[in-house]
């Protein structure tokens, strides 16, 4: 099959002539033209303002012979798994040829995207690279031994790029209505399915904001730190806007924790569908096996990473550049034994097999939460400088589940945090 991937969240000219040049080189080799379509949420980890049907309805009406969903993917994963995982799917079923747009030719394409196949890691693409997206699918097309030959088109211009980000702002700006400039960008088929989808109620599609509301008002810290994508800075700061009522508080809160525009919408699309850290890092793991996901990208990569940097002389950034750019070989423990601060009454009614919920707490301290006869305890961690560390990466880190159960050793109670 010829094969083109995207959102086309409206579809526009930019994804009408990709669809033309597509059904072009079909049609020359006498094959498919088929359109993988991002369903649920796009690759911007938001909800769709039109919604899978209708936008598979307006590319089927443009030309193509089938199209296929991804779905599952992003309210998971971050581009540079869910772009390997898209990938190895089209390839397994018969893609011989990718169509993309870009401003850069392909010969461009492939030398930025040589540093990257190299290290087999395509995480931290510079922000400043043009159509970073386009470098990002050729790089995982080489370093997977693809033989899926890429096309480039010119992206389309009318006064500007064109945008579909810029085409929803323009509609909800005009009371849900499509200007001039907006039908001028857009095929006349998807301005007929945009105004019948819109006399319907059905765009823009929207999220599950009362599902969100309860979980950022009234989850512990500790099952927040279950909930992939949320680091401790994020946690606290969740905990000090309460109650949230609308979303600008939410985005204010993932600001204050440096959340950039994409990650904040992967996290609220983690909590909006309930997402924990270990499904996504079970999902890896099932790719992994297949031998989709980058050895540089793997869960247990990420794993030793955090001992490393954590038992690093050198400041975080340096120790993490240094363990990214050499092969160094690291055995980071799966089981790390932490003492507690209990009261006498709290060390009365302990008792082993409990589960103990891990987290940050205000001032910084790794520290765990446990209900044990119907009473709560709360306490910090004693642990060496080195694990407080190690155990605060793992927190923070964005897939990676952190288990912690009572268990008492030589006579005292201890938690014993099981890594992944």
């Amino acid at each position: 099959m010829i094969a083109i991937s995207a959102d086309f969240d409206p579809v526009h000219i930019g994804h009408e002539k990709l669809i033309k040049e597509g059904r072009k080189i079909a049609d020359e080799k006498d094959t498919e033209l088929a359109v993988y379509l991002n369903k649920g949420y796009s690759a911007n980890h938001a909800p769709f303002f039109l919604d899978y049907e209708s936008r598979r309805e307006i590319v089927l009406e443009l030309g193509a012979d089938k199209v296929i969903p991804f779905e599952g993917l992003h309210h998971r994963l971050i581009l540079s798994y869910s772009v390997t995982i898209r990938l190895s799917k089209m390839i397994d079923d018969g893609v011989t040829d990718y169509i993309t747009a870009a401003n850069i030719p392909l010969e461009e394409i492939a030398k930025k995207a040589d540093k990257f196949v190299k290290q087999g890691n395509f995480v931290g693409m510079p922000k400043n690279y043009p159509n970073r997206n386009e470098i990002r699918w050729y790089a995982i097309n080489e370093f997977l031994g693809s033989k899926l030959d890429f096309h480039v088109i010119k992206e389309v211009s009318k006064g500007g790029k064109v945008s579909g980000r810029a085409i929803r702002q323009s509609i909800l700006e005009n009371d849900l209505r499509l200007t001039g400039k907006v039908r001028s960008v857009i095929p006349k088929i998807t301005a007929e399915v945009l105004e019948r989808e819109i006399a319907l109620g059905k765009v823009p599609g929207q999220r599950n904001y009362g599902e969100i509301y309860k979980t950022l008002n009234t989850s512990s810290r500790g099952n927040l730190s279950k909930i992939a994508y949320l680091t401790s800075n994020a946690i606290n700061e969740i905990i000090k806007k309460r109650v949230y009522r609308d979303s600008e508080t939410i985005w204010a809160a993932f600001r204050k924790a440096n959340y950039g525009p994409v990650m904040t919408r992967l996290a609220i699309s983690a909590i909006e569908e309930g997402v924990t850290k270990k499904e996504v890092m079970d999902l890896m793991k099932g790719y992994e096996e297949k031998g989709v996901i980058p050895p540089n990208q793997n869960v247990e990569h990420v794993i030793n990473r955090a001992w490393y940097v954590a038992n690093s002389d050198l400041d975080s950034s340096k120790a993490n550049e240094k363990f990214r750019s050499g092969n160094i070989k690291v055995d980071a423990p799966l089981t790390i034994y932490a003492g507690l601060n209990l009261t006498k009454f709290e060390a009365k009614i302990m008792k082993s097999g409990e589960n103990a919920d891990v987290y940050v707490d205000k001032n910084g301290k790794v520290s765990v939460q446990m209900k044990i006869d119907g009473k709560k305890i709360k306490t910090n961690l004693r642990l060496p400088s080195n694990e407080v560390t190690y155990i605060r990466y793992i927190l923070d880190s964005n897939f990676i589940p952190l288990k912690g159960t009572t268990e008492k050793v030589n006579n005292s109670y201890k938690i014993k945090l099981e890594i992944g």
